[in-house]
Formats: structure tokens, C-alpha cells, sequence
């Protein structure tokens, strides 16, 4: 097994369609070290989504402390996606031929002071000011995470390296937010973001240890190779095209959704602080057994990974209105939607990638700026329907959204039949 790139190796070799390294291309390093730099980029991936989403954890005391709705607070989520958004898909163009280890460092500390500064707002003014800076960091730091693992392992590892950077994500639900709901009990939410904002700064430090140096990949042959090339040749790729509608369709189902399920629990379940930190406790648990179970399954068959993903959403969004009768029902509906939503970054990026595997920085970017403008209309969406027709309607509009990527899915394809 060789490694598909060092330090000192050409890019152009870490193609995914064809694993098979060159004979020139130095030893691997041992294993600790090939998984080393995967797993560095898991902890940022887990950082990412951990910031990202903690006001779904604190949504109430946010809002009380602050003096603003939930609504309002939901914001908090629509701004940092759409600036995380807008960079993404633009990043690797943004960059240049800047070495991505070190883009990826510098990114992951501002990500940090933007946590510090969260913890520090005294309204919403201020809270604006650090969303915005959190999505700067998301959006850049997404746009080369996403398109990491072909070149940190070669085609035997890398579904498994796919599911480990993306396991980042289903174990910020299960440590991130539930823990920072936890410290928030125990301090205030302000705790959590400083929490956060070390392990920004912890997570900058074990990329620059561990990830070889990243110089830019080649933009494949042809008309579109000026700066925005790469990303409209992605554009233009049928396979790539679906895959981002797709993902579009069930990011902005789950987090219509999603983003208001505390409020939803409190009032027609009636279940305390505590037990709502439970309830999301068990939802990242089984987040992260869909990553893995869905994750290696995507390499194989990206359609039906991606299938099984948005069929669970879409059940677990119709059924949860019904099922706050006890702690029991609400839990079941939480499994399910965990375990499908867990599933949901890999299998769609798998998707993407097979589409287009000789534009993989390009199409990663797109489709990390896709999910990211998808988080950030969804909750913006939600909080628009929660705050006119309430709860149900809020889950029931998801269930439609991600009902319609499933149908889209069965009805395509990731790549040309050959």
C-alpha cells in the first residue's frame, strides 16, 4: 500500500478513478502517520459543525440572555451559512497556489477568536459580528476539507478516510452540541462557546503537526481553465449538477426541521432542559453510527447510501409531530433521523466525487458551498415557518423538502452508464 501524497509529490497523481501510484513515488510512511493527517482533518471537520450548530443546543437561554426570539437566534445559523456559502465554492480560486495546510491553519484560528467573540456578545449585534466571522472561517476552511480525502488516502483507504473526516460532523452532535447544552447547565452558554474557541485554536495546531504540504490540484484540460474554471467545468457536469440538488433538497429539509426541535420539546412534549440534552445525546450517537454504517456503503453504492439517507429524514420529519406523547416515541423518531441525517455528508460528497473525479478540489468546493447555503436557508426558512404556523408545519414542510431529493435521487444517477 503506498501513500497517494507526501510532502514532496505532485498532485496531479491523487486522482481517485485511478488509485495505482507511480513507482517513483517514495515509501509510505508508517501507518500512524498515513492516519494521522486524516484524522487531523476529522477533529477540524468536528469543530466546524460544533460551532456551527451550538445555537441549536442553547437556543432558549441565547434568546433569553440576549433579550430575542428564537426566531432571531435562528438567524444566527442563516448568517454563518450564507457567508460560509458564498466562500466555499470559491476557495480553492480565492487561494491560488497557496499551500492548503497552511490556508486550513490560519482559517481554523479565526474560527476560534470568532467562538471568543460569540461568548463575549452582549446583543445581537455583536453575536452578528462573530457568526459572521465563524462563516469566513467555515466557509474556507469547508472548501478544501471536502475535497481532502483522495489526496490523504488512495482508492483501497479512502472510503474509510471519507468516513472518518466526515465523522467529524456526526460526532459534533453527539460531543459537541450535547456537551455545550451540559456546560451551559452547569456555567451559561457563554462557557460552551469558549469551549469552543480553544478548541479552535487546538484544532489549528494538530493540522499544522500533522498534514503534509498541500500545493493546489491541476485544472483538468480544456476552456474552462481560468480561475473560476475548475468550478464551472463542476457546474456543467450532470452527475455533479444532481448530487448538489440533492443535497440541496435535504440539508434545507433538516435544518428547517431540525433547527427548532428544542422549542418543539418543550412545548408539546414538556420535557426539561436535561432531558432534551438527552434526547440530542442520543441523536449524535446514532448520527454517528449512520456515518459509518452509510459512509462505507457510499463507496460502493453512492446512489442507494444517499436513498437510504433522505428516506429516514423524511420518515423521522413526518412522524415526530405525532410522537411527542412520551420520551419513548420521541427518542425512536431522534434514532431514525440520526441515523439517516449521519449519513447524509458522506454519501452526498461520495456522490459528488464520483461525478466528477478529475475535478475533485472544484466539486468538493461546490458542493460544500451548496450544503452550506442549504443550512443557511433552511433554518432561515423554519424560523419564518415556526414563527407563522408553528411547530408541526415546520416539520411537516421539512418532510417535503427531503421527500423530494428522495424522489430526485431514484430518479438519477451519480455517473454516466458506460
Amino acid at each position: 500500500m503506498t501513500h497517494t501524497e507526501t510532502t514532496n509529490a505532485d498532485p496531479t497523481h491523487a486522482d481517485p478513478a485511478n488509485p495505482q501510484t507511480s513507482a517513483a513515488e517514495p515509501t509510505a510512511p508508517p501507518a500512524a502517520h498515513r492516519w494521522s493527517p486524516v484524522l487531523a482533518v476529522a477533529l477540524a471537520t468536528f469543530t466546524l459543525v460544533s460551532s456551527e450548530m451550538m445555537p441549536v443546543g442553547l437556543l432558549t437561554p441565547m434568546s433569553d440572555s440576549l433579550g430575542i426570539s428564537d426566531g432571531a437566534t435562528g438567524l444566527s445559523l442563516t448568517i454563518t451559512g450564507l457567508i460560509a456559502a458564498v466562500l466555499s465554492p470559491l476557495t480553492p480560486a480565492l487561494i491560488g497556489p497557496r499551500d492548503r495546510r497552511t490556508v486550513l491553519v490560519a482559517f481554523l484560528l479565526l474560527l476560534g477568536a470568532a467562538d471568543a467573540l460569540t461568548a463575549l456578545a452582549p446583543d445581537l449585534a455583536v453575536l452578528a459580528v462573530g457568526r459572521v466571522l465563524l462563516g469566513v472561517a467555515m466557509g474556507v476552511v469547508w472548501g478544501l476539507a471536502a475535497s481532502l480525502g483522495p489526496r490523504l488516502a488512495d482508492g483501497r483507504r479512502l472510503a474509510t478516510a471519507m468516513t472518518l473526516i466526515f465523522s467529524g460532523v456526526s460526532i459534533a452532535s453527539v460531543l459537541g452540541v450535547p456537551l455545550g447544552t451540559y456546560l451551559a447547565a452547569l456555567l451559561d452558554w457563554r462557557a460552551a462557546f469558549w469551549a469552543l474557541a480553544l478548541l479552535g485554536a487546538a484544532s489549528a495546531a494538530v493540522l499544522a503537526a500533522t498534514l503534509p504540504a498541500l500545493p493546489p490540484l491541476p485544472v483538468p484540460p480544456g476552456p474552462e481553465r481560468g480561475r473560476l474554471g475548475g468550478l464551472g467545468g463542476a457546474l456543467r457536469d450532470r452527475g455533479v449538477a444532481t448530487g448538489a440538488a440533492v443535497t440541496a433538497l435535504v440539508v434545507l429539509g433538516h435544518f428547517a426541521g431540525y433547527t427548532y426541535v428544542r422549542p418543539l420539546l418543550e412545548a408539546d412534549a414538556g420535557l426539561s432542559s436535561g432531558v432534551i440534552a438527552g434526547c440530542l445525546l442520543v441523536y449524535g450517537l446514532a448520527g454517528v453510527a449512520g456515518n459509518f454504517t452509510l459512509g462505507p456503503l457510499s463507496g460502493r453504492r453512492p446512489r442507494t447510501a444517499v436513498g437510504l439517507a433522505l428516506a429516514g429524514v423524511t420518515l423521522a420529519t413526518v412522524l415526530l409531530p405525532g410522537a411527542t406523547g412520551g420520551v419513548g416515541t420521541v427518542l425512536l423518531v431522534l434514532v431514525v433521523w440520526g441515523v439517516s441525517y449521519g449519513g447524509v455528508s458522506v454519501s452526498t460528497q461520495t456522490w459528488i466525487r464520483t461525478a466528477a473525479p478529475a475535478r475533485i478540489e472544484a466539486s468538493a468546493a461546490l458542493w460544500a458551498g451548496v450544503f452550506n447555503a442549504s443550512i443557511a436557508l433552511g433554518s432561515l426558512a423554519g424560523g419564518l415557518v415556526v414563527d407563522r404556523a408553528g411547530h408541526h408545519a415546520v416539520l411537516f414542510t421539512a418532510a417535503a423538502l427531503a421527500g423530494t431529493g428522495l424522489l430526485l435521487t431514484l430518479l438519477s444517477r451519480p455517473a454516466p452508464r458506460t
